[in-house]
């Protein structure tokens, strides 16, 4: 489950270079990262964490202090920029959200870091404590954008910052951020996602729910025409449902066990960095994929 030498070789100019300023010098990058993906990977409690990867306080510091600072955002995009450079995105877009069950650990956030929401995207259900992820992924089932929310939040109000969060850099002028298409189902059926995409020149490709259609043709020529649908082009939106599969095979993502929305947002940035492309199809740009 350790970086091979290839997997390295496409991380490490993402990473920074500088050592602290006190303390000393940094504890080698590629061996925090493998104990940091193993524990992601495994779910195991930090304390528990195998002696070959050293100090379990060191390896918690550097996600935290990595977060903090945007380094894992700055690997997750850079990774992309790269696919993208290389033609590997055909920027086909698929969004959906899933509700992740949060520990009892994830509870009792006693400070909120500079960028924290207060509630910590933490929300109670009759399933309990909860935390949803709103993503967005490419037709290669690779995530490119995450949001984080209470899971009692819905969908809808969350598109438009998925949509401003997706943003691939590019080697000459802005980044990149409109998709060719935008796949959805159901929940994002509603005028103002419509009007925000074709406002963007972005083409939508959303099913409506039988209420709205029924409600259209209640009101006659009122109603209006119905919205253009691409039943063909809709059979791809299982992409983001593969991706968010993926994701969960991840034990520590599976079940959320941070206390802050910070720290498990940049486990899905180091999860999502897995999935770029290798020669190896069980293999991921920062390990073998779990049995």
């Amino acid at each position: 489950m350790s970086l091979t030498d290839a997997q390295w070789a496409k991380i490490e100019p993402l990473l920074p270079d500088r050592a602290p300023k006190r303390g000393g010098r940094w504890r080698d990058h590629r061996q925090v990262i493998d104990a940091i993906a193993f524990k992601y990977r495994t779910g195991t409690p930090w304390t528990e964490l195998p002696d070959h990867f050293g100090s379990w306080k060191g390896a918690h510091n550097r996600l935290r202090k990595w977060a903090a600072d945007g380094t894992w955002e700055k690997v997750f995009t850079g990774l992309l920029a790269r696919a993208d450079a290389e033609g590997d995105l055909d920027w086909v877009v698929a969004v959906d959200s899933t509700i992740v069950r949060a520990h009892q650990h994830a509870a009792g956030a006693k400070t909120v870091p500079a960028g924290e929401p207060d509630d910590h995207a933490l929300g109670r259900s009759r399933g309990g404590l909860s935390t949803k992820i709103h993503l967005a992924s490419d037709s290669r089932c690779r995530p490119l954008a995450f949001i984080l929310t209470p899971g009692q939040a819905g969908d809808a109000p969350a598109f438009p910052q998925v949509m401003a969060r997706l943003r691939v850099p590019r080697p000459v002028g802005r980044p990149r951020t409109t998709p060719v298409m935008v796949l959805a189902d159901k929940a994002y059926s509603s005028r103002a996602i419509r009007t925000h995409l074709r406002r963007r020149g972005i083409r939508a490709v959303i099913s409506q729910p039988a209420d709205q259609a029924a409600n259209r043709k209640r009101l006659g020529k009122l109603g209006g025409r119905p919205p253009a649908f691409d039943r063909d082009a809709y059979k791809q939106r299982n992409t983001v449902e593969r991706c968010i599969n993926k994701l969960k095979q991840w034990r520590g993502l599976a079940t959320r066990y941070d206390k802050t929305a910070t720290i498990y947002l940049a486990g899905l940035h180091l999860a999502g960095s897995s999935s770029g492309r290798t020669d190896d199809p069980k293999e991921t740009a920062l390990g073998r994929s779990p049995p």
